[in-house]
């Protein structure tokens, strides 16, 4: 869950990102964020509106500074998006709105504000910016990534980070998915265009097909190790995380521990153990 992507050259965290992306950073760093959240702000050359991308959490500071940073592009927040419903993403969401008069789209009805919700496929038009959705559970069952197709970029949320790997919060995470959902991604950065990750947490990614085949090798051999693990007498969820995990930051174990319940899963699915 540390370290850097081989292979992927870093852009800075905070500010311009791309032709029609920014990213305000939030103060809310911790081992699980990284350096805190990254909300994106995206809109077209010549716009005068914006779309928001996971508010962040409940930091009356942050939100404000990110309605701040559109209006100063001269701009105005016209939708708010939701890559999934972890608080860290999504907390401030409803004061956002409040500030911004701006409906919430998500997956999860608890999460939106306004009739409309996402779904895989969906092309989002404002102010001739186009996003179109992608549907990427694994990492939550709510989990989407956004392709902002004239930038060649993805906004991943959780799904991929800037830096590290992310967990798969078992039980409504599950592995399988997961593992479509970075297949799906890198069919995206194969034949799509798609070359930059911009992600929810940690500096933006240059090479988005090297980021995608990093995460698919390091599921891979974990999933191997923890096989491995089992077969050596490690039965429960903790027993596995100490014996794979021994070179994690023990501050990240109990997220290490979930994404294990979520392999001893798949592994029980598909008969390997």
């Amino acid at each position: 869950m540390t370290g850097i992507l081989p292979g992927a050259p870093l852009a800075r965290i905070g500010g311009p990102a791309t032709e029609r992306a920014v990213c305000v950073l939030a103060p809310n760093p911790s081992p699980m964020t990284l350096d805190g959240t990254n909300t994106w702000i995206v809109a077209e050359p010549g716009s005068d509106q914006a779309v928001v991308i996971d508010p962040g959490p409940l930091d009356e500071g942050h939100l404000r500074a990110v309605v701040r940073t559109v209006e100063e592009a001269g701009r105005r927040v016209a939708l708010t998006l939701l890559t999934h419903g972890h608080a860290d993403h999504a907390e401030g969401a409803g004061r956002f709105a409040e500030l911004t008069g701006t409906p919430v789209r998500a997956l999860d009805p608890a999460h939106r504000l306004g009739d409309e919700g996402l779904h895989h496929g969906d092309v989002i038009t404002v102010g001739g910016l186009e996003l179109r959705v992608v549907g990427t559970p694994g990492h939550t069952s709510d989990s989407f990534s956004f392709h902002l197709v004239a930038d060649g970029a993805i906004l991943t949320g959780d799904t991929l980070l800037g830096r590290g790997t992310t967990m798969v919060a078992h039980p409504d995470g599950r592995l399988g998915d997961y593992l479509d959902s970075l297949r799906r991604l890198r069919a995206l950065a194969a034949g799509h265009g798609v070359v930059t990750v911009l992600p929810g947490h940690g500096p933006v990614l240059g090479d988005a097909l090297g980021a995608v085949d990093f995460y698919l090798a390091h599921r891979a051999n974990r999933l191997a190790q923890v096989e491995t693990a089992v077969e050596a007498g490690h039965r429960t969820p903790a027993q596995v995380v100490a014996q794979v995990y021994a070179d994690v930051d023990r501050a990240l174990w109990p997220a290490a521990e979930l994404s294990v319940r979520a392999q001893l899963e798949y592994l029980d699915e598909h008969g390997l153990i």
